[in-house]
């Protein structure tokens, strides 16, 4: 059981050491990160699209 207690004192000391973004920094990061998602997702898309034509015409569908 020390040891669990332990774990989270020194769990608690080393957050102290983290450097938390401002929330105008999370929202930017946010977006940035849903904005890139979203593009590779259509990127993606767009090759799966391609390729999948391009088996149908291979195979003769």
């Amino acid at each position: 059981m020390s040891k669990i207690v332990d774990y989270f004192k020194e769990t608690k000391v080393e957050l102290k050491h983290v450097i938390w973004p401002t929330r105008s920094q999370a929202i930017l990061y946010t977006v940035i990160v849903i904005v890139l998602s979203g593009f590779i997702a259509y990127f993606l898309g767009i090759f799966d699209f391609l390729f999948g034509r391009g088996l149908e015409k291979l195979i003769g569908f």
